[in-house]
Formats: structure tokens, sequence, C-alpha cells
């Protein structure tokens, strides 16, 4: 039976005392007749899928400023990297529209590459990974 951390929701090990991620004493298991089934997370949304979700741009912002989000360092990380991504966006749009013919013909280009990184920036949030993107990886992990 999988059990979570009533303060932080981080999942514990079977038979854990204390919760290895914040350090609250575990309640106890589950009671007879629950069937078992895990409570879910204190937090609401898993800091997996906060992480993935956090590629939608909007959402980003969102998490940077709820409570139990914003304390989580892959959560803030993501949320920073899928930021500074669409501010990178945003700019390369600019520079690029400014250059008349092979500007114009390359944003289509640009559009899909920031898709690219967001998609996959996603995936590896949901896998649990911490994937930088190259130079914004590196901005977004100084403001964790």
């Amino acid at each position: 039976m999988t059990r979570y951390c009533e303060a932080c929701g981080k999942e514990m090990a079977p038979g854990a005392t204390f919760c290895g991620a914040c350090g609250k004493e575990a309640s106890p298991s589950a009671p007879e007749g629950s069937g078992g089934i895990p409570a879910k997370p204190a937090a609401g949304l898993q800091n997996n899928i906060a992480g993935a979700l956090a590629y939608l741009w909007i959402t980003a912002i969102v998490f940077l400023l709820l409570e139990p989000y914003n304390r989580d360092r892959f959560v803030r990380f993501h949320a920073f990297q899928a930021l500074f991504l669409g501010l990178a966006s945003i700019a390369g749009h600019l520079v690029l529209s400014l250059i008349p013919v092979l500007g114009w013909s390359l944003i289509p280009l640009w559009s899909l590459l920031i898709l690219v990184l967001a998609v996959v920036g996603a995936v590896k949030a949901y896998q649990n990974q911490t994937w930088r993107i190259p130079v914004i990886g590196e901005f977004a992990e100084k403001q964790v």
C-alpha cells in the first residue's frame, strides 16, 4: 500500500515512520477496510504533473505563485524554464519579424523549435527528470 505524507504530499517508503522529504512524523496506516486506497497528496497535483503542466506557459506563472508548488524545487525549475522559453520565443519572433523575407520565412521554423523544446521539457518533467534546455536551463537553475 502506498502512503503519502500529510504535510508535503510526497510518497513515503513502506514502513517509514518519518517523511523522507519534509521529516514530518507519519500518520498511522490506513484503517482496516479502507481497501488500501492511497490518500490524495495534500498538495493536490503530483510534482511531475505540475512540472509538465508548467510548459503551457501561463501555468508556469500560476505554479510560481501557488503555495504548495512554489516551494518545490522540481516544479519551480520547470516553471522557470518554461517561462524563460516563452520569453525566448517572444524575443525570437520579434527579431525575426524585423528581418524582411528571410526572417519572415524563418518564423515557422523558430515556432516549431520552441514547440519541440516545450514538448520535450513537459515529457521529461512528467518522467521526473530535470532536463535542461541549453542556455535557458542554466538561467532557470539559478532562479530555483
